[in-house]
């Protein structure tokens, strides 16, 4: 995990220089080309979504599903240039079933289940990512988040080193910015995924948070570990959980920006960081802002939508060893578009 400041120099620019945040993304995908996966072909809004991406010229796509039905229930869209695969039928699906074989055999999977469960489209996904015939994948439009993420933990699997998945908001103020940002972004995990963490998971999900601030936002990360209590301000068993974390994640990152435990207006508030944390590098300049649990994650994330007029993109997934996210059943096909744009910039 060294070399957090080196690296994020070598991105060149900021992704506030040109245009919104949004479109920045979508510029700095289309540079890259990914190959990204869309499992859903049944959902116009992914149908959609495939076609923006392909005549921006954002990501290469390939859509799961059966051609012939994907065209006839969407005569008005131009799918030239999207690369349309039936799981059922794909001369791939040999393959990809060995493949599923020999990572599921130990937990009781036979060669005819395989084969039966590679034809299901987030599974068939989720091989063609594991055999390299995809640079990332996007799912969960019209299925449970179960059903995405199940197949990237029983294929995909975590990162090396990391203990868990978790997941990150990047949350974008409202025109006109916010005078705490120096950035105008700000991160937020985990808002999404992992109830509770132990302190390996919790720094575990600091240092993918501060790794997907370079990757997706350009920024260099300033990290600060959230809690009730301010530099030991307060004593509980929750607060010690964050300081062993903030402990694990200067051990693994020491040249990364990282402080704790912090309450949240001394992570943001300059004024408020110098009574609290005077000696802190961090406190009073943080973009990136690790919850010490899901409650608390999630609750404030949509307080900064819901009241502070954030635009919140996410949750987007982390700490998998290749891109793979999951969708709101409540989602537009610009959201679909945004969430292939930061895949493919996952796609290091």
């Amino acid at each position: 995990m060294a070399g957090f400041v080196s690296k994020v120099k070598k991105l060149g620019r900021k992704i506030t220089e040109s245009g919104t945040i949004v479109e920045t993304i979508k510029k700095r995908a289309a540079e890259k080309q990914r190959k990204i996966v869309l499992c859903e072909g049944e959902d116009r809004r992914v149908v959609e979504a495939a076609e923006e991406c392909v005549q921006d010229g954002i990501a290469k796509i390939v859509l799961l599903g059966n051609p012939s039905n994907i065209r006839a229930a969407n005569q008005d869209i131009d799918l030239t240039g999207v690369e349309i695969i039936n799981p059922a039928t794909s001369p791939k699906l040999e393959e990809y079933a060995k493949l599923l074989y020999e990572l599921r055999k130990a937990k009781g999977m036979t060669e005819e289940q395989a084969k039966e469960q590679a034809k299901d489209a987030t599974f068939f996904g989720a091989l063609m990512l594991k055999a390299g015939d995809a640079d990332g994948l996007v799912s969960g439009a019209c299925h449970s988040t179960a059903n995405t993420l199940r197949p990237g933990l029983q294929i995909i699997k975590t990162a090396p080193g990391a203990t868990a998945v978790s997941s990150f908001n990047l949350m974008v103020p409202p025109a006109g910015g916010n005078r705490y940002l120096e950035d105008n972004m700000i991160f937020f995990a985990d808002c999404g995924l992992n109830p509770t963490y132990t302190a390996e998971g919790l720094a575990d999900c600091a240092l993918a948070t501060a790794k997907s601030a370079m990757e997706i936002g350009g920024i260099v990360p300033r990290v600060a570990m959230l809690s009730f209590s301010s530099k030991g301000s307060a004593k509980h068993d929750n607060v010690t959980l964050v300081q062993e974390a903030v402990r694990i994640a200067k051990e693994k990152a020491p040249d990364l920006a990282l402080d704790g435990e912090l309450q949240f207006d001394a992570a943001i508030v300059p004024e408020v960081a110098a009574i609290k944390a005077p000696d802190s590098k961090v406190a009073g300049h943080a973009n990136v802002l690790i919850f010490p649990d899901l409650q608390a994650g999630n609750i404030g994330y949509k307080i900064a939508e819901r009241l502070g007029g954030f635009q919140a993109i996410g949750p987007i997934c982390q700490g998998f060893a290749k891109p793979l996210n999951d969708l709101s059943r409540g989602c537009k096909a610009s959201d679909i578009v945004c969430a292939v744009a930061i895949t493919a910039l996952q796609a290091e």
